[in-house]
């Protein structure tokens, strides 16, 4: 249920809170520029007690939520959510640029590339530390060290870094270091690891599962709002078909999708999309003008060398073609870098 309140000062609020409480459910506040609601979730069979706060005079109505997720939708939340990242505007008509190497291989190779992206225009870098891998016999990332080193690149180039993380007891440590923590496609359904990134203060850069639903996908990051955390990123990147010739299907029509549905921001990740260099900057372009709020672009120095994912990932100068291009398709859109 949705309390609308007819009072923004805060003893009322915390008031109705307080009630909210007393009758057994969770309240979360929804702050926006046209409204202040409270989201109680809990035991939906006695949603019915909470009708009893519209005779409140602080209250201008009980609404119930028609969506099974409570927090995410706009239902609870009419104003887009924008929030930072190390001094980087996500969502709010600002269009976000995540680029770096699929794994972090060495310093050389994380530093290189961070300068590159950073020169380019990008202003958040990517790699991962831990890589989970379909086979056990693949490069499965430098671990501790990779962290170590993803830090040492965002603090020479003023960067802010997101990495993935992979199981519940990683979450700490690596929130400790990284400015933003990612949920890998894979993970998109480990509920134990979203609880746990939901109970962090580090924003969620959450993947959709290749065989997902865009309702599984939102109830995915219901998880992690129920927490506590409302900085969430959610990002297509392509789901399963029939198709071959390319890695998995960019399913643009979830950008739009997902910007009715939601408050939280899109993106859009072409690499693991299309699993091919050459098809990243033409997606990357139907990303901007489907309304995404950002991308996500695997970039590596030398992708032949690459220990993961070196087809589809941009070497620095093509790199530097895609933010060219994509400039004047922000512009038509209406944000900017």
């Amino acid at each position: 249920m949705i309390i609308v309140m007819a009072s923004r000062k805060r003893e009322d609020i915390d008031y109705v809170v307080s009630r909210i409480e007393e009758l057994g459910y969770n309240a979360h506040l929804i702050e926006g520029e046209q409204r202040t609601v409270i989201a109680a979730v809990g035991d939906e069979r006695g949603k019915f007690r909470l009708q009893s706060l519209e005779s409140l005079p602080h209250v201008e109505k009980v609404v119930p939520i028609l969506q099974p997720f409570k927090l995410v939708g706009r239902e609870a939340k009419l104003d887009d959510t924008v929030f930072n990242i190390g001094g980087v505007q996500i969502g709010g008509g600002r269009f976000c640029v995540i680029a770096g190497p699929c794994s972090v291989e060495s310093r050389e190779q994380i530093l290189e590339t961070a300068h590159a992206i950073k020169e380019a225009g990008a202003t958040i870098l990517r790699g991962g530390a831990y890589k989970p891998r379909t086979s056990p016999y693949s490069f499965q990332g430098l671990e501790d060290e990779g962290l170590d080193l993803l830090r040492e690149a965002g603090d020479a180039t003023g960067l802010p870094f997101v990495t993935e993380v992979i199981t519940p007891d990683q979450v700490s440590s690596v929130a400790e270091r990284a400015d933003m923590l990612q949920i890998g496609a894979r993970n998109m359904q480990n509920f134990g690891l979203l609880k746990a990134v939901g109970r962090t203060n580090k924003p969620v850069f959450l993947k959709r599962g290749m065989m997902s639903t865009i309702n599984e996908f939102l109830m995915s990051a219901e998880y992690i709002l129920s927490e506590g955390n409302k900085e969430v990123i959610l990002c297509e990147r392509g789901i399963r078909t029939f198709e071959t010739e390319t890695r998995n299907t960019l399913d643009l029509s979830a950008v739009p999708l997902l910007k009715r549905l939601t408050h939280l921001p899109v993106f859009v990740d072409p690499s693991h999309a299309t699993g091919h260099w050459d098809l990243v900057i033409p997606m990357a372009k139907a990303a901007v003008v489907a309304g995404a709020d950002g991308l996500m672009i695997e970039v590596h120095p030398r992708p032949s060398e690459a220990f993961s994912d070196g087809a589809q990932s941009l070497k620095p100068e093509r790199f530097r073609q895609l933010m060219q291009e994509i400039a004047p398709l922000l512009a038509i859109v209406g944000k900017k870098l």
